[in-house]
């Protein structure tokens, strides 16, 4: 039976680009520091600082209490933050084991990867699952998942022409770990 509404905590996940690898990378530490993490994750401070932001206003991460030692973690997971961090870890260990590197996938990556796991096939029924993002959004999010070879597209032979998407072996692995 395929899901008519999308995952909340998977379009969560999605909004920005780097929150999965972020919170994967909080869990395994058992948090960090603002420079631990630049060096680990690779990426600017300006999009950490907006990262650790987005994150702090939905509530999975605060700045620790306790900080001003050296040795401790700067930033900590929330109680709410610790059940998406396990599920951010999961996604990232897929995303890893396919090669996909951090932060590739677009806003709407992972629920286009998980709507169409779960059996939404066509550009409308993605459109219908996924209401807030707009065609374009879609489209591009499309594109991007089929250049990473996550996604293939077949065109039908219909009045008018449709599309038909599936995933490949790379996109159902990540797709499993989206719905875990």
């Amino acid at each position: 039976m395929r899901s008519s509404k999308p995952d909340p905590l998977l379009a969560q996940l999605g909004s920005h680009r780097w929150l999965v690898p972020l919170l994967a990378d909080l869990a395994a530490h058992k948090g960090a520091r603002f420079v631990e993490l630049v060096h680990r994750l690779g990426l600017s401070r300006d999009s950490l600082a907006r990262t650790l932001d987005a994150a702090a206003t939905v509530g999975w991460v605060q700045r620790n209490p306790g900080h001003g030692h050296p040795l401790r973690p700067e930033y900590i997971l929330t109680e709410r933050g610790k059940t998406a961090a396990a599920r951010a870890a999961t996604i990232a260990a897929a995303q890893d084991a396919i090669g996909l590197p951090p932060g590739a996938a677009t806003r709407w990556g992972l629920p286009l990867v998980a709507g169409i796991g779960a059996g939404h096939d066509r550009f409308n029924a993605l459109a219908r699952l996924l209401a807030p993002a707009t065609p374009r959004a879609l489209s591009q999010g499309l594109t991007a998942l089929g250049k990473h070879g996550l996604v293939t597209r077949e065109i039908l032979d219909l009045r008018p022409p449709a599309s038909r998407y599936d995933l490949t072996k790379s996109g159902a692995l990540l797709a499993a770990a989206c719905a875990a």
